[in-house]
């Protein structure tokens, strides 16, 4: 009966000995809230009116081309069904309406590539900032 007492007590004096060592080298989490910590930076703030403002200068720019097209368009309609123009010059004009509105589309693709890339620039260097905080805090 001894014998076995004190192999439960070594066992347990073991399991203490082993929680304690374990504890020792357990780490601490934290958790950060990046959304809300970018939401409350003016940095952020300001970043989003500079995209705004660029996305509104492109769209202007994109509508600008639209109108034109659709006025080369109208025209070349409006000169067809007078017979104002040849065969030829209706095949011409169609290959250039077309190639503008190719144009068009790309400008369109376009600006969602330059306004991600232009977020990705403009952003990098704020949360370059906030992990370098947020490490700094946690060593």
């Amino acid at each position: 009966m001894t014998a076995m007492r004190k192999i439960i007590g070594l066992t347990l004096f073991a399991l203490f000995l082993v929680a304690g060592t374990v504890e020792s080298y357990a780490q601490q989490f934290g958790y950060v809230n990046s959304s809300a910590i970018l939401e409350e930076l003016e940095e952020v703030k300001s970043m989003r009116s500079e995209l705004e403002a660029l996305q509104t200068q492109l769209e202007k720019k994109g509508q600008t081309m639209l109108t034109a097209y659709q006025k080369k368009e109208q025209d070349a309609v409006r000169k067809a069904e007078r017979g104002e123009m040849s065969p030829v010059e209706q095949e011409s004009i169609g290959k250039e309406l077309q190639a503008e509105q190719e144009k068009i589309r790309a400008f369109r693709q376009n600006i969602q590539t330059r306004l991600a890339s232009k977020q990705e620039e403009l952003l990098n260097p704020i949360l370059e900032r906030i992990n370098s905080a947020i490490s700094d805090v946690a060593t």
